[in-house]
């Protein structure tokens, strides 16, 4: 069961080619708060640019509302989970 999750977590980071890229708008959005929590402008930009590879422009909202405080819906916790896990190993290898 777990291994299904994993997959379905994967599935849901892996962007379709339906699914709308995250917005530059959105990669400030988020730079922007990631600083106001962090500020770690080294972490912070890293942070931005590996969501625009790894999530989409819905997922993104998704991300910068939990980061302002708000927890991910129950349907998107897993995939929030790794796409935290997937950005921490790109931005924070040792981490």
């Amino acid at each position: 069961m777990k291994r299904l999750a994993a997959l379905a977590a994967v599935a849901l980071l892996t962007t379709p080619a339906f699914a709308a890229a995250p917005t530059a708008a959105q990669k400030d959005e988020f730079y922007r708060v990631c600083m106001g929590i962090a500020q770690d402008a080294k972490l912070c930009g890293c942070k931005a640019e590996a969501a625009m590879t790894l999530i989409d422009e819905r997922f993104m909202g998704v991300v910068i509302k939990s980061m302002k405080g708000a927890a991910p819906a129950d349907s998107d916790f897993v995939a929030y989970n790794t796409y935290v896990a997937k950005s921490n190993q790109i931005c924070k290898p040792n981490y």
